[in-house]
């Protein structure tokens, strides 16, 4: 049994530590009540939301676009939410990720930091096969743009996404400029231990194929020496096409995989059944695109790494 069980439980306190004071309304539209926040920041989606509550601390009121449990491809925003977005002090989003968070940003003109301007994002790779599947059902792909949008899966992409963070929220309120500042350098040594927990534990492993439901988890591979095979490509919704399933059965022949590695918001009926086919296990591995309630991005990056441990035969 590796170690991070035990950092699980130290991770999750350390962060709480840091949230209690954070003022955060989680249910998209729902009135926060007063505040003596310097700054309202409404967040698109989770890993934002995490950054803002840790960078913002008690100074900062949050109020999150996606409701918790909401998988964020999926959200749609009510007027109301769209009226708390006008506002907002500052919005942080990635755009083309979420066509209606897109489009209520632009609609405001709220003050908004995209993420894809601080971080490189990594070109989306699509199997051509499966576009012609989803063509031949009429089905319409999520609107990803050309690029895959989960870079947070790379602990050291959120920490330079952090640093942009606390420069805005000194911008935006400059009295408060050196605490903003402190609490994102905080957040980046976090985040600097977590990639180096990463890097530590998957450092030597049986195997080193990740076959997943859908293509998540292409900056957490490409960060770790990792390769991802995905049964769908970026878009979770999408049905894979025969062909596609053929090949994932192959690869997981060919590489010794004994998973299949799905997700909580997501149907996993697609690799529950392509693993009892072959004979191999099913685990969650989290995209940390939404969290439960208590729980918060290191506690469910550090549970992914013992999880990945584990399946990949690491040392």
């Amino acid at each position: 049994m590796k170690k991070t069980s035990a950092l699980i439980a130290a991770a999750a306190a350390s962060t709480l530590a840091l949230t209690a004071c954070s003022s955060t309304d989680s249910d998209a539209g729902a009135s926060g009540g007063a505040s003596d926040a310097s700054l309202t920041v409404a967040t698109a989606f989770y890993p934002l939301q995490f950054v803002a509550e840790q960078v913002g601390g008690d100074l900062v009121e949050t109020v999150s676009m996606t409701p918790s449990g909401v998988e964020p491809h999926d959200v749609e925003l009510s007027p109301a939410t769209v009226r708390q977005l006008g506002t907002a002090d500052l919005a942080l989003y990635l755009a083309e990720f979420q066509p209606a968070v897109d489009d209520a940003i632009s609609t405001t003109g709220v003050e908004a930091l995209d993420a894809a301007a601080v971080v490189e994002l990594h070109a989306a790779e699509e199997h051509a096969d499966e576009d012609e599947h989803a063509d031949e059902e009429g089905e319409e792909d999520h609107d990803h743009g050309s690029s895959d949008p989960h870079f947070w899966l790379d602990p050291e992409l959120l920490a330079a996404f952090a640093d942009a963070v606390g420069d805005a929220f000194a911008a935006a309120d400059p009295d408060n400029a050196d605490a903003y500042t402190a609490n994102a350098e905080a957040l980046h040594a976090s985040l600097d231990d977590l990639d180096a927990q990463y890097t530590e534990g998957l450092a030597q492993c049986e195997r080193d194929t990740i076959v997943t439901g859908h293509e998540a988890f292409g900056y957490l591979a490409d960060a770790y020496g990792l390769h991802q095979e995905g049964i769908a490509g970026l878009d979770p919704e999408n049905e894979p096409s025969p062909a596609r399933i053929l090949e994932i059965k192959d690869i997981i022949t060919e590489t010794g995989a004994t998973t299949i590695f799905t997700e909580d918001e997501v149907s996993a009926s697609v690799a529950q059944a392509l693993a009892d086919d072959i004979g191999v296990d099913t685990v969650v591995l989290s995209p940390v695109e939404t969290i439960d309630d208590g729980d918060d991005y290191i506690a469910v990056m550090t549970r992914n790494l013992s999880t990945l441990e584990d399946a990949l035969g690491c040392e």
